[in-house]
């Protein structure tokens, strides 16, 4: 014997209660995040019960790297996870003044650390979305390095970086000197 086949009115409200269903657990996990206490403005962080616990008097030297730009006005994920990065490690214990980071960018990200007139003309109609978050990592000691190869490929000369971001010979040259000043490259 053969199921009847459900209705369009019955299928409809099965297909409400499953996306319901998963609106509620994407706002879950949101609310497991909240904001960190060196910069509340970016970096959400959760709890977490870890069973590797940082050594007493840990002091983290960490280069990032970034080569995607954002979409248009928005904030690059990729910056707010150093943010998360200073976040998370304060709330853990960790002294802020013993946390060191550096961001190399190359490629299309260059444009997320340039300032309004550069930016304006790679993105019509929108704002860089990075300037305050890069402002703030600033303030908090970190090092921003753009690939001159890469801002020559792109137009974008030193003058027109957002205030504190400097410029090196190549993102390869800036890996090869934070390595040797003892900086670990974060794998992702």
């Amino acid at each position: 014997m053969m199921p009847k086949p459900c209705s369009t009115k019955l299928r409809f409200g099965m297909m409400c209660l499953i996306l319901a269903g998963y609106a509620n657990l994407t706002h879950a996990k949101e609310d497991k995040f909240n904001p960190g206490m060196a910069i509340p403005e970016f970096g959400k962080i959760a709890f977490v019960d870890s069973s590797m616990p940082i050594p007493k008097g840990m002091k983290f030297k960490v280069a990032f790297d970034m080569s995607k730009a954002a979409e248009a006005g928005k904030v690059n994920r990729q910056l707010d996870s150093l943010a998360r990065f200073i976040n998370m490690h304060v709330a853990a214990g960790v002294k802020e003044s013993d946390i060191k980071l550096a961001m190399v960018l190359h490629g299309s990200a260059v444009a997320d650390v340039a300032n309004d007139a550069y930016y304006a003309k790679q993105n019509p109609n929108a704002q860089n979305g990075n300037k305050a978050l890069i402002n703030q990592l600033i303030a908090h000691g970190v090092k921003f390095y753009v690939c001159g190869q890469s801002a020559a490929y792109f137009d974008l000369p030193k003058d027109q970086l957002l205030p504190g971001v400097d410029m090196a010979l190549s993102a390869m040259t800036a890996h090869a000197i934070l390595a040797q000043q003892g900086y670990s490259q974060n794998p992702f």
